[in-house]
């Protein structure tokens, strides 16, 4: 499960939007881990690429996160399944970090369930967003 804490206003793109709605579509089927993904996007505010704040973690964005429990940061860059590589620090949109992060902003803090017990990060930085660099079809 995925929660964010003091729930913050979500922010989609509409270029990430029109590629994740067919992506869950075509991997739904006989899979139901898919939930917390299609919530965050059916509240969230979509915005044009160019109006997307600069600190709203977007696809291929990079961000350092901090965990709250343990005071460790971490660095990933969150991707499409194809490009996912948890050893290259990039997370696919559809686990469950992923799915936390998308659309965060730089203070928020998020939370999802893991096998012991829940995991809490904030977004310390975002450190690339590719509609902040004019980079708008990635």
């Amino acid at each position: 499960m995925n929660t964010v804490m003091n729930r913050r206003l979500v922010y989609i793109t509409e270029a990430d939007m029109n590629r994740l709605r067919p992506l869950i579509d075509r991997m739904k089927k006989g899979r139901d881990d898919l939930g917390a993904l299609q919530a965050e996007m059916e509240h969230a505010r979509v915005v044009a690429p160019a109006a997307v704040p600069a600190d709203v973690i977007t696809m291929n964005s990079r961000a350092r996160l901090r965990d709250l429990e343990t005071g460790e940061e971490v660095t990933y860059t969150l991707v499409f399944p194809s490009q996912a590589s948890i050893d290259d620090g990039r997370i696919s949109v559809v686990a469950p970090i992923g799915t936390a992060m998308l659309g965060h902003r730089v203070g928020d803090v998020f939370e999802w369930e893991v096998p012991a017990g829940s995991v809490r990060y904030k977004v310390e930085a975002v450190l690339y967003q590719p509609e902040a660099a004019g980079q708008y079809h990635l």
